[in-house]
């Protein structure tokens, strides 16, 4: 039995020696022997390769503002394991955590001894996040983020009532297969039978399989820029602002926090399933929350300034198709200023492909690595850069990152902007350390 949140997360921890194991077999005998608390539960199931904590965010958001209790799964976290599952934004508290592992430890160790095999750390974890929505803290909508692909994933266990596809993009290939058709069918797989069905994929290619994959569930499909878009988009003083149109409604200059020009695709596809959860399963809302709830929405790690003189920003970006929109916005708004970056990723990443994008706007290049069991060693990452001359004017590798962003920092004019990005494991440290510094 663990008696501290310490002991339950070096637990759930040590499952990933099991690593990936796509399917649900698993899923659903544990939620079998646990008597099904999913059943209870309204899911809007959140799948795509980008903007899936953005557009889940706006949705939170503006549902607390309506009066709504809103829980949320999402993956990776940010500051601390308990990110991962909320209830109306707060954490899980540690007490429910370690209850809830202790209750699915036996099964776990069950299963290691079943045909089916041990389950995955996602999995344990998914399981750990549907009995706290479903028998501890009883929320009226869960806002539920895929984890990896959709078809196989842990969280496709569950029959949502809202089923969101938010973009595809080229991202574990090596897992969801290497085409833009074979990658959207992996995301597809979260479309059920009857389930109405947003997306704002872009792709010709991918959105005939998420329509040809409705239409054979029979699932109401809303499509951008078909059946909503946004457009008018304007830059305001600390954020920025777009309009909105759709088969339901419009709305004119809703303001959002959240930074960069992708964030207006994740607004609109936010709003369009705002609006379907009203139309069809009374999910009330008005203008003013709406307004209220995207002016408030966070996203840690996006686009996220953490100081002013040189600025700094942290951002997620680690595929192609996110470092190509970090780019863009970079270029859009800094154009004439000084960008000096540093980047790492994960291991089994193209280096070149994700840096060049930024080549071409960015002044110097620090790449370095971080403490992560995944994390691309430094001599790897140098040794997919430096038989390029085009990286050698302007690339340095360094050991230490914390050590090396102090000095970039103190290096920089106040009028320099800083890009920390490349892997969302690395920006939730340099997040954690340069808040404590």
């Amino acid at each position: 039995m663990f008696t501290t949140t310490e002991e339950a997360i070096t637990w759930l921890h040590s499952l990933e020696m099991h690593g990936i194991k796509p399917g649900l077999k698993r899923m659903e005998w544990m939620l079998e022997r646990l008597g099904h608390p999913d059943r209870g539960i309204k899911f809007v199931h959140i799948g795509g390769t980008n903007g899936k904590g953005s557009t889940l965010t706006f949705m939170r958001h503006v549902l607390q503002e309506a009066g709504f209790h809103v829980g949320s799964f999402t993956s990776p976290y940010m500051t601390r394991f308990q990110n991962r599952i909320q209830y109306n934004g707060v954490d899980i508290s540690d007490a429910d955590l370690i209850a809830l592992t202790n209750k699915v430890k036996p099964l776990v160790e069950e299963l290691e001894h079943d045909e089916l095999g041990a389950p995955t750390e996602f999995e344990v974890i998914t399981v750990i996040a549907i009995l706290y929505f479903g028998t501890v803290s009883y929320p009226d909508i869960v806002l539920w983020e895929v984890g990896l692909g959709g078809r196989l994933d842990s969280t496709n266990v569950v029959v949502p009532i809202l089923s969101v596809i938010t973009n595809v993009g080229h991202d574990h290939i090596h897992i969801l297969g290497d085409t833009i058709t074979q990658i959207a069918t992996e995301k597809a797989g979260i479309i059920k039978s009857g389930v109405p069905v947003i997306t704002g994929v872009q792709q010709p290619e991918a959105r005939e399989v998420v329509t040809q994959t409705a239409q054979d569930k029979q699932a109401s499909l809303y499509t951008m820029p078909h059946h909503f878009h946004t457009y008018d988009y304007k830059r305001e003083p600390h954020g920025q602002s777009f309009s909105y149109q759709s088969v339901f409604s419009s709305y004119l200059d809703v303001f959002t926090s959240l930074q960069g020009e992708h964030q207006f695709h994740n607004a609109g596809v936010a709003l369009m399933a705002l609006e379907v959860l009203r139309q069809y399963y009374a999910v009330l809302w008005d203008e003013d929350e709406l307004r209220r709830g995207y002016e408030r929405a966070a996203w840690e790690g996006r686009f996220e300034v953490m100081q002013e003189a040189p600025l700094l920003i942290i951002d997620g970006a680690h595929n192609i198709e996110g470092i190509h929109e970090l780019a863009h916005t970079l270029q859009h708004r800094f154009a004439h200023r000084r960008i000096r970056l540093l980047f790492t990723a994960l291991k089994g990443k193209d280096i070149k492909q994700l840096l060049k994008p930024l080549d071409a706007i960015v002044d110097t290049i620090e790449v370095t690595t971080f403490e992560f069991p995944r994390a691309v060693e430094l001599n790897d990452l140098m040794d997919q850069l430096t038989p390029h001359d085009e990286w050698q004017s302007h690339l340095r590798g360094a050991e230490n990152w914390q050590s090396t962003l102090d000095r970039m920092i103190t290096d920089s004019a106040e009028d320099d902007v800083l890009l920390v990005t490349g892997s969302l494991y690395f920006i939730s440290q340099v997040r954690e350390y340069l808040k404590n510094t």
